[in-house]
């Protein structure tokens, strides 16, 4: 598979991996504000990740640790609607804040894109899992549940690598949307969530 550039790792001895562009939602904050995220600035600038940065500080510095183990492929029965973006509540609530309705900052993509996923544990995909919002779906002002997503995109294995390169071609969008991407790694029953705020331009 193709290799995206690599990116600097995260504070966290058990890191794993997470879409970096279109980045995810504690990505994108973590990325943003990392390194200045007591500056209460951020409280205007970025309130979305002022409020998620308020409730658990380790939803950005462990980025990439939004999973969960022994799902068996059953997503919509261990991650139920309303907590998507936060896998479900993974890890006893840490990522709660990232399923908070609001106008989370976007990232410009057209209708063929592609999504870099950063995976520094190298873990291998079995299989990738590509959604988009609804044409219609308001993710500043709805929560997201299952019903809300198109499947855009299915992936079959990927070898274990530190960066992956989906590509997505999908018509008819436009506008604010959320790519919701599932990530099925190889090393053992574990699947991440991630949800990423794009404006199809």
């Amino acid at each position: 598979m193709a290799l995206v550039g690599t990116v600097p790792l995260a504070g966290s001895a058990s890191a794993h991996g997470s879409v970096i562009n279109p980045a995810s939602r504690n990505y994108g904050c973590w990325e943003r504000w990392g390194d200045d995220h007591l500056n209460p600035a951020m409280a205007q600038e970025d309130p979305m990740c002022w409020q998620a940065w308020q409730d658990d500080p380790n939803a950005m510095w462990n980025w990439n640790g939004l999973y969960k183990n022994n799902v068996g492929g059953q997503h919509q029965q261990h991650v139920p609607n309303g907590t998507l973006c936060s896998g479900g509540n993974a890890e006893g609530g840490r990522y709660d804040s990232l399923d908070a309705v609001g106008a989370w900052k976007t990232t410009n993509i057209t209708s063929n894109f592609t999504i870099n996923l950063y995976d520094q544990a190298s873990h291998g995909a079995d299989y990738f899992l590509v959604y988009v919002t609804k044409q219609g779906f308001d993710p500043t002002r709805e929560s997201m549940g299952w019903d809300d997503l198109d499947l855009v995109a299915e992936t079959g294995r990927y070898a274990p690598s530190q960066n992956y390169r989906i590509d997505v071609s999908t018509s008819g969008y436009s506008g604010r949307h959320v790519v919701y991407t599932v990530w099925k790694a190889s090393h053992m029953d574990q699947t991440y969530y991630i949800c990423s705020d794009v404006n199809f331009t």
